[in-house]
């Protein structure tokens, strides 16, 4: 089909949730995409950090068509193969003693939300806790417990009234998370790096005084590492530039290398107040995702890989600072880590930017109405990044 004929097809039968550009994409190779009329894109979005070794990747489509061809679904009434000794990999390469899979980002944060109060509701049965402290700005996913934790009210909007017990503290501000909590907070809940609020780092201090606050009010501390995780930030998780651990914490995006799949990882505190049947996912520990995300961690996991990932966010940011010295009437500023940025602009809107880069052939996107976010797959080279940079120099010049 063509273009126009994708396109209409889709506004006829699809649930019009996204505003899309207008283009279709069709195939993927390296960190390329090519959409229905021949158009090249090299891609600055990843698939929103999904795709984190690029595109037609031969180790993920052999690893898929292996397992597939010996097992794609059995109900989890059953044990199979891949999902135990991806949950080993993941447990001995972090703070973690369990895992439980699920399929996106926000049905594993649904899972730690419903961890932590039952983990509340068994260690205070006399009083339980209940309550979550989150942060204003952050953003946890699209269904009802991850929106309710969601501290931006333009998601709330229309979806009243949210789920009770959840305050919102201001990030980097333990006195404002101070204020709110009480004998009755379960957890302390956020993204170390609040990736769709705009790309905003939490402080070392801000961590440290959460992980001390969690430990004396016997409350849990959960982190959100669905963007920031898997090496984005040029570390394997984004707790480990802190040297402060959570409790729980929820990966998907990166991991299965572009199918679906979500973790929630937890200490073994946690994991011993769920019992069986407290929670489920039919496709949870699905074998074929779990088989391809055995071979992506692998390598997302080496050390080697890492330490390019953070040598190519340091040349980025060095880039971006360029541009920023540039162009200090319109850059205000550039934030994030690793391979995940985010320039902050002034009296310009993010959209128009993100379009001017769509016409030169490249994706980039937005985290927030006046910052351009800059997510490329970890195997970007410094040559796409100086391609990017200066696509970014021409657009606000004005060329």
């Amino acid at each position: 089909m063509d273009t126009k004929a994708v396109i209409e097809l889709e506004r006829k039968y699809i649930l019009q949730t996204y505003v899309r550009p207008e283009l279709v994409l069709e195939k993927g190779d390296g960190v390329y995409l090519f959409d229905t009329d021949g158009n090249r894109y090299l891609d600055f979005v990843s698939g929103l950090s999904v795709n984190a070794l690029g595109y037609n990747v031969g180790m993920v489509q052999e690893a898929m068509t292996a397992q597939a061809g010996r097992l794609i679904h059995v109900s989890n009434l059953y044990h199979t193969v891949p999902a135990p000794q991806l949950a080993e990999m993941l447990c001995e390469r972090s703070f973690a003693d369990r895992a439980f899979f699920c399929n996106s980002g926000t049905e594993s944060w649904e899972a730690a939300l419903k961890f932590a109060r039952k983990w509340a509701y068994k260690t205070f049965p006399e009083k339980p806790k209940y309550k979550f402290v989150a942060m204003k700005n952050s953003f946890h996913g699209r269904t009802y417990g991850s929106v309710s934790s969601t501290g931006q009210p333009k998601y709330h909007k229309g979806f009243e009234p949210i789920l009770p017990g959840i305050s919102f503290a201001d990030f980097n501000d333990l006195e404002s998370v101070e204020k709110l909590v009480d004998a009755e907070t379960a957890a302390v809940i956020l993204e170390p790096l609040q990736a769709e609020g705009g790309i905003h780092l939490a402080q070392p201090d801000f961590l440290r005084g959460l992980r001390q606050l969690c430990d004396e009010m016997k409350m849990l501390l959960v982190f959100d590492e669905i963007q920031s995780g898997l090496g984005r930030t040029g570390a394997l998780f984004c707790y480990q530039h802190y040297d402060v651990e959570p409790d729980m914490m929820t990966l998907a995006k990166a991991l299965a290398g572009g199918l679906p799949i979500g973790a929630t990882l937890m200490r073994q505190a946690v994991a011993d107040a769920v019992e069986p049947g407290d929670h489920a996912a039919t496709f949870g520990a699905h074998p074929v995702s779990c088989a391809v995300a055995i071979e992506v961690f692998k390598q997302l996991s080496d050390p080697a890989f890492i330490a390019g990932v953070k040598a190519k966010g340091e040349y980025l940011y060095a880039r971006l600072g360029e541009v920023r010295d540039r162009h200090p009437e319109v850059v205000a500023e550039i934030r994030g880590k690793g391979l995940i940025a985010g320039a902050v602009l002034k009296d310009v809107a993010a959209g128009d930017v993100v379009g001017a880069f769509r016409e030169r052939g490249m994706l980039v996107c937005m985290a927030g109405p006046d910052v351009v976010r800059f997510l490329p797959p970890l195997v970007i080279g410094k040559g796409h990044i100086d391609e990017v940079v200066a696509a970014l120099d021409e657009i606000l010049n004005g060329s």
